[in-house]
C-alpha cells in the first residue's frame, strides 16, 4: 500500500512538473502558441519573433529551473546522508561558497581562460570540490553535528570576505557583472548549452544511483555501515565528487542558489516518510525541480512589478522553512 501511495505522490509530481513547465513557456508580455513552442524546438525559425524569444529566452530558463532544482536537491540529500545532518546541504556546508570563490577569481581577474565558458565551469568544479573535501577532512575529527555546522557556516563567511576583498580591487565592469551574477538567475544559459548542461548533470545523478545501498546503510551510523562492509572512503568521495559536479555546474550558470539543496530532501522525507535512498533520489529530482519551477513562475507573474532574483526568493521560502525543522526538531 506505501508503494503504491508513494507512486502516486510521484506522478503528481511528474503532473505538476509539467504543468508548472508548459505555463512557464507562455508567461510573458508577448504571447506563444503551442505551434510556435513546437517549432522553436524542432523546426526553429529565426526570422520569427516569437520562436526567438521562445528559443533564446523561455526555453533556456525552464530548462535550467528543472536542471538546477534536480541537481542542488540531490547535492542536498547526499550531504545530508553523508554527514547524517538534516542541517547539511552545498549551501550551509559552504560548497557553493567555494564555486563562487572560483568563479569570482575567474570573473574579477584578467586571466582570459577563467572567462571563457569552459574555464567558468571547471572553476566552479574545483571550488566546489576543494570546499566539499575540507568538510569531509573536518568531519573525520569532529562528532558534533553542531560543530561541523559552525565550520561550514565560518568557512562560507570566510570565503565572502575573500570575495569582498577581490571586488576591492576589482574594475567596475568586471565588479557589476560579478555582483548580478551573485544574484542568481536561470536566464544566463544560451539554448545551444542546455545539451552539455543537461548531460552532465544526467550522469551525475545516475552516479549517484549507483551508491542507494551504501547510501542506505550510512542512515543507520557509520560503524554499522563498516561493519557491513561499505567501503566508507569510497562512498564519501563518490558524495562529494558527485555533489561538487552538481553543484559546480549549476554555480557556474546560474550563480549561488540558496536552500534548495537544504529544504527539498527535508520536505521529501516528510512527505514520503522513507530513508530508501533510491526513492528519496527520484523524488528530489522531481521535488526540486517543481520547486525551482515554481518560484520562476512566481518571478515571471512579478516582473511587471519587481525584479527578484532567484537566489533572493528560494531564501525568502527555503529559510522559514529551515527554522521550522529546528524548532520541530527540538520539540
Amino acid at each position: 500500500m506505501k508503494n503504491k501511495t508513494n507512486s502516486f505522490w510521484i506522478f503528481i509530481l511528474i503532473l505538476c512538473i509539467s504543468f508548472l513547465g508548459f505555463t512557464n513557456l507562455f508567461i510573458g508580455e508577448i504571447s506563444v502558441s503551442i505551434k510556435e513552442c513546437f517549432n522553436a524546438l524542432f523546426n526553429y525559425d529565426s526570422n520569427s519573433l516569437n520562436q526567438i524569444i521562445l528559443h533564446e529566452l523561455r526555453i533556456p530558463r525552464v530548462s535550467m529551473a528543472i536542471l538546477a532544482g534536480a541537481a542542488l536537491a540531490v547535492s542536498g540529500l547526499l550531504m545530508q546522508t553523508l554527514f547524517n545532518n538534516q542541517l547539511a546541504g552545498p549551501y550551509v556546508l559552504g560548497l557553493n561558497s567555494g564555486a563562487s570563490l572560483f568563479i569570482g577569481l575567474s570573473m574579477l581577474s584578467g586571466f582570459y581562460f577563467f572567462n571563457t565558458e569552459s574555464g567558468m565551469l571547471l572553476s566552479a568544479l574545483i571550488g566546489a570540490f576543494i570546499l566539499g573535501a575540507i568538510m569531509l577532512i573536518c568531519s573525520m575529527f569532529i562528532r558534533s553535528n553542531i560543530s561541523l555546522l559552525l565550520i561550514g557556516i565560518m568557512l562560507s563567511s570566510f570565503i565572502n570576505a575573500t570575495i569582498n576583498l577581490l571586488e576591492t580591487f576589482a574594475e567596475a565592469e568586471k565588479l557589476k557583472g560579478f555582483f548580478f551574477w551573485s544574484m542568481g538567475s536561470l536566464q544566463r544559459v544560451e539554448f545551444y548549452q542546455l545539451f552539455g548542461i543537461t548531460l552532465i548533470i544526467f550522469l551525475a545523478i545516475m552516479l549517484s544511483f549507483l551508491i542507494t545501498k551504501p547510501l542506505n546503510t550510512l542512515v543507520i551510523g557509520e560503524k554499522e555501515a563498516k561493519s557491513l562492509g561499505v567501503n566508507i572512503k569510497k562512498v564519501r568521495f563518490l558524495c562529494i565528487s558527485i555533489t561538487a559536479i552538481l553543484t559546480g555546474t549549476i554555480t557556474a550558470f546560474c550563480g549561488p542558489i540558496a536552500f534548495i539543496g537544504l529544504a527539498v530532501p527535508n520536505l521529501s522525507k516528510i512527505i514520503f516518510k522513507t530513508q530508501d535512498h533510491k526513492k528519496l533520489l527520484v523524488v528530489n529530482v522531481f521535488l526540486g525541480a517543481g520547486f525551482m519551477l515554481l518560484c520562476d513562475m512566481v518571478i515571471q507573474l512579478s516582473n511587471n512589478f519587481i525584479l527578484i532574483p532567484i537566489n533572493v526568493l528560494t531564501s525568502f521560502i527555503g529559510a522559514p522553512f529551515i527554522i521550522y525543522l529546528v524548532i520541530r526538531k527540538k520539540s
